[in-house]
């Protein structure tokens, strides 16, 4: 039986490369924030809905149930989740509530997200 020697590997480690990270690192509280953010953007109509949004930059319900293909009752309820968590606002007009994007973050987001799908 041969015998065979492993050479020792060892594990080389920046100076302070953890500790950055860690210093860096979000908090709990935050991560548990940025996972309910991505859970809100990962269902297809809510994307659909966001990315009409951004096009138009302002909708309402009946526009967005005609643009994306799906029921009013749908769309009113993605966009009451949307709302609630700040991606989207609204404004009423007589009768009528429109919706847009919160706010530049939103839009920057979305941006990153679609070229990041064309680059990936």
């Amino acid at each position: 039986m041969d015998v065979v020697t492993v050479p020792d590997v060892s594990t080389t480690v920046e100076p302070g490369g953890a500790g950055v990270a860690q210093d860096r690192l979000v908090t709990v509280e935050e991560a548990t924030q940025l996972a309910e953010l991505f859970r809100l953007l990962g269902d297809p109509t809510r994307a659909q809905l966001l990315y009409a949004l951004l096009e138009a930059g302002e909708l309402c319900v009946y526009d967005l149930t005609e643009t994306v293909d799906v029921s009013d009752t749908a769309v009113s309820h993605a966009l009451r989740l949307l709302r609630t968590a700040g991606i989207v606002a609204s404004r009423r007009a007589g009768r009528m509530i429109y919706y847009r994007l919160a706010d530049g973050h939103v839009r920057m987001l979305l941006d990153l997200s679609r070229e990041h799908l064309r680059h990936g």
